[in-house]
């Protein structure tokens, strides 16, 4: 595989390469140089192939349990497959994590109930949002991959580097 060097050894490249992809998948669209976007690019287009294979594999369970007056009650549970939690166990080493913000102005119990109990957010946006989407734009269109887009803008002032901006398609 023919990788770009950016100027960087092995560990800082693939913390740089692994933070713009991560903020790709969270924000949708990134500015950079040109090199660093087409990188990137590859390395988001990695993890979404990852998710879009492995994200239907959900297992569901019934379970009976006794509520407060000792009545007997069938629970349904639904639990990550191991294809989807290999995946996901894959993506949380490759990808850094994003954290939800809170809104100007918004109290803290609001936040934490828009929140919930999610962990690693950019992982769950990544199963739940991007996975389905990019699915059912494979069976519209006929075609796996292209998830992402590099177009070059002008070149930064200073240093002449030409920079491009990578969105999600």
């Amino acid at each position: 595989m023919n990788t770009q060097k950016l100027g960087k050894p092995t560990d800082q490249r693939l913390a740089l390469v692994s933070g713009l992809a991560s903020d790709l998948l969270w924000y949708g669209r990134i500015e950079t140089t040109l090199d660093r976007a087409k990188a990137a690019a590859r390395y988001a287009e990695k993890c979404i192939t990852l998710a879009v294979k492995n994200y239907q594999d959900v297992v569901t369970e019934e379970k009976a349990t006794k509520d407060a007056s000792g009545k007997e009650k069938k629970v349904t549970i639904s639990k990550d497959g191991p294809a989807k939690l290999a995946a996901r166990r894959k993506l949380l080493g490759m990808l850094e994590d994003r954290q939800e913000q809170r809104v100007k102005g918004e109290k803290k119990a609001a936040f934490k109930a828009r929140k919930g109990d999610i962990k690693y957010p950019l992982i769950v946006k990544l199963f739940e949002d991007l996975a389905p989407k990019y699915v059912n734009r494979a069976t519209e269109k006929g075609t796996a991959g292209g998830y992402t887009r590099v177009i070059k803008t002008s070149v930064r002032r200073g240093d002449n580097a030409q920079l491009a901006i990578v969105e999600l398609v």
